[in-house]
């Protein structure tokens, strides 16, 4: 295939799978597509090994990285604050709360000695830029941008590499604001999409999206899965497509096994956007877990990167204590996925995944061609 996008990144196909699990990225590249580790919530000697570890797997193979860079969080005007400052900031009330979920479901403590993961993002300067020093140390071809415009010093540190600036969009005045700040790529996002989405419709966003932003090409996210969407996407003038969910029931994701049966489940009407992880409006499996935080007395979430903290090591005692069926951590277990959970009911290996999607691609519009009057 060819396409803006498969000559500006040197991919086969104008693919792109999302993923945190390094597993994933590898396969969807040496297939033809571009794998994308997310990685804000990577230590740098994590981020270290894992692309060490790619580039060992991908060869020439083209990847690259995706960190969140918000330009509103709390402590953003001091340049973001460590997680003991973070921690004197979350209320009483909040913390009660949580607790009081995991006592109502019977959610049982880690064994002894075992320290619960919890969840850091890093969303401030200090904590992405020594990712970013990873990150470019390494043979990237992207760099993508979430939740927030691309900064300045991001955008001249990847011209100065050879490295593409990609931009994740949920309305058409942030596409325009990404490409304006000088993002090579826009992906448009669907409010169908699992993580971080707006409420504006991919069928809608995109075609918005790529005429707002020409001659810039434009990625469409949100509801992706297959042949036929890639092909529906292409029509609606995308130069490729960004994928996630597809990614999560594969046969390498590291989706906690219990989260991963739930998805091969569950239907496209069993997804929610709620703030009870990340503190912004991100899309995931509804469980009691989200119904929980969306009751009227409970408290509202707090905003990034408070949230993450407070929730952290809640979800790291549920996901350990799941695996029981018609326990109540195993009711509570949730993860991000968009609404196209309900397509994908198999695990595949990622690899095959990416030669599907061709395949069917072709099938689409083979039959497509096939409506044209001669």
């Amino acid at each position: 295939m060819k396409t803006p996008i498969t000559e500006l990144l040197g991919c086969e196909f104008p693919i792109l799978a999302f993923s945190h699990c390094r597993d994933v990225v590898a396969a969807v590249s040496r297939a033809g597509g571009f794998g994308v580790l997310g990685a804000v919530a990577h230590s740098p000697e994590q981020l270290e090994i894992d692309l060490a570890w790619i580039d060992a797997e991908v060869g020439s193979r083209p990847y690259g990285v995706d960190l969140l860079l918000p330009q509103k969080y709390v402590g953003a005007t001091e340049g973001g604050l460590d997680r003991d400052e973070l921690r004197q900031l979350l209320p009483p009330a909040h913390q009660a709360f949580v607790d009081d979920i995991l006592q109502r479901f019977g959610v049982p403590d880690l064994p002894e000695g075992e320290r619960p993961r919890g969840m850091s993002m890093n969303v401030s300067p200090a904590g992405y830029e020594p990712l970013l020093d990873i990150a470019f140390a390494h043979p990237i071809r992207l760099i993508a941008s979430a939740l927030g415009p691309p900064p300045a010093d991001v955008i001249d540190r990847a011209r100065a590499a050879n490295v593409k600036v990609a931009a994740l969009a949920g309305t058409t005045a942030h596409a325009v604001k990404h490409a304006e700040a000088g993002a090579d790529i826009i992906v448009a996002q669907g409010s169908e999409a699992g993580g971080h989405t707006g409420e504006v419709g991919t069928m809608v966003l995109v075609p918005e999206v790529v005429d707002a932003v020409s001659p810039v090409p434009v990625l469409a996210a949100g509801g992706i899965a297959s042949g036929r969407h890639m092909a529906a996407a292409m029509a609606l003038g995308a130069a490729g497509v960004w994928t996630g969910s597809v990614w999560l029931t594969t046969a390498e994701a590291e989706t906690e096994p219990v989260v991963k049966q739930k998805f091969l489940a569950a239907t496209s009407s069993d997804t929610v956007r709620s703030r009870s992880i990340t503190g912004k409006p991100a899309r995931m499996l509804r469980t009691p877990w989200t119904d929980e935080w969306e009751r009227e007395d409970s408290p509202k979430p707090l905003p990034m990167p408070l949230q993450p903290l407070l929730v952290g090591a809640a979800l790291n005692r549920i996901n350990r204590s799941a695996t029981t069926p018609g326990s109540g951590a195993h009711e509570l277990a949730t993860y991000f996925v968009g609404q196209v959970v309900g397509s994908i009911n198999t695990v595949r290996p990622a690899d095959r995944v990416v030669l599907q999607i061709v395949e069917e691609f072709i099938d689409t519009l083979t039959a497509l061609s096939g409506h044209l009057d001669a």
